[in-house]
C-alpha cells in the first residue's frame, strides 16, 4: 500500500495539470465569491441574505475544477495507456483506486482549505460595507461562531466530496470528456429538475436528492427549517453518491480489461 501511494503521489505531483487544476479551484472560488460578495447590498438592513453562503459561492464553480482534476487522475492514464503499466506495477485494482482517492482527498483538502478561507476573509471584509453585518441584523462572519465553521468546514468537505464522486464516476466510464459530462450533468440537472417540477413537494423532494442541491445545504447559517434537508444530511446524500460511484467504479474496474 505504501510503494502505491508513493507511485500515486509522484505521478499527481510531476503532472503540471495538477498543481494548475487546483490553483485555479482555489482562485476561482475565492474569486466568485469576492464577487458576489461585492454585488451583495443591503444597506437598510432586512434582506433575506445568508453572509455565509454569500462567502462562499465561488463554491459553485470551484468544484467544477475539481470535478475535472478527479476525472483526469482516472482517465488521463487510460488516454495516455499509462493505466495497463500502473496495473501490471500494482495489479490489486482496488488499491490502485483506493490510493487515488487517499492522495486526491489530501489534495482537495488542502486546496479547499485554502479556498474557503480566502472566501470567508474577503466575505467579511467586503459584506459589512454593503450592509450585511451585525449591526443590520445579520450574524456575524467569524470562524469562532459555530453555524459559520459548520459551513466552512462542511465546504471544504464538500469540495472533497466532489472530487471523489468524479473519481469513482472516471473510473466507471473512463473516457475524460464522458465522465465529465455523467459528472456536471449529475450535479446541475437536479437543479433544473426542482426549477421546473410542477409542484413544491416535488420540487423540495428533487432537492433533496440531488448531490449538488443537498451537499450544499451544509452552507447555510440562517433559515434551517426552510431547507428542503438539514446541512449534515445534505452533505450525507453527497456521501452517499460518492460512496456509490467509488463502489461501481471499483466493481467495473476489477471486471474489465485495462
Amino acid at each position: 500500500m505504501r510503494s502505491a501511494l508513493h507511485a500515486e503521489w509522484t505521478k499527481l505531483r510531476t503532472l503540471a495539470s495538477t498543481f494548475w487544476l487546483l490553483l485555479a479551484a482555489a482562485a476561482l472560488t475565492a474569486t466568485v465569491s469576492a464577487a458576489a460578495a461585492t454585488a451583495t447590498r443591503c444597506p437598510s438592513g432586512g434582506c433575506p441574505d445568508d453572509p455565509t453562503k454569500i462567502s462562499l459561492t465561488g463554491i459553485y464553480l470551484g468544484q467544477v475544477v475539481v470535478a475535472v482534476l478527479a476525472v483526469m487522475t482516472v482517465s488521463g492514464e487510460y488516454g495516455t495507456g499509462m493505466i495497463r503499466l500502473t496495473l501490471t506495477a500494482c495489479p490489486r485494482r482496488i488499491t490502485v483506486l483506493a490510493t487515488k482517492a487517499v492522495i486526491l482527498t489530501g489534495l482537495i483538502l488542502a486546496t479547499g482549505t485554502v479556498a474557503v478561507f480566502v472566501s470567508l476573509l474577503a466575505g467579511r471584509l467586503i459584506l459589512p460595507g454593503h450592509g450585511i453585518d451585525p449591526a443590520h441584523g445579520y450574524p456575524a462572519l467569524s470562524l469562532g461562531d459555530g453555524p459559520v465553521l459548520r459551513a466552512a468546514v462542511g465546504s471544504v468537505l464538500y469540495l472533497t466530496l466532489i472530487g471523489l464522486f468524479s473519481l469513482g464516476t472516471a473510473a466507471a466510464v473512463r473516457d475524460a470528456a464522458a465522465a465529465i459530462g455523467v459528472v456536471l450533468g449529475l450535479l446541475f440537472l437536479f437543479p433544473i429538475i426542482a426549477t421546473v417540477a410542477g409542484s413544491q413537494g416535488a420540487a423540495r423532494h428533487v432537492q433533496q436528492i440531488g448531490p449538488m442541491t443537498a451537499g450544499l445545504a451544509i452552507q447555510a447559517t440562517t433559515g434551517l427549517r426552510s431547507l428542503p434537508i438539514g446541512p449534515w444530511a445534505g452533505l450525507g446524500v453527497l456521501a452517499a453518491w460518492a460512496a456509490g460511484a467509488l463502489l461501481t467504479g471499483g466493481l467495473l474496474l476489477r471486471q474489465r480489461d485495462a
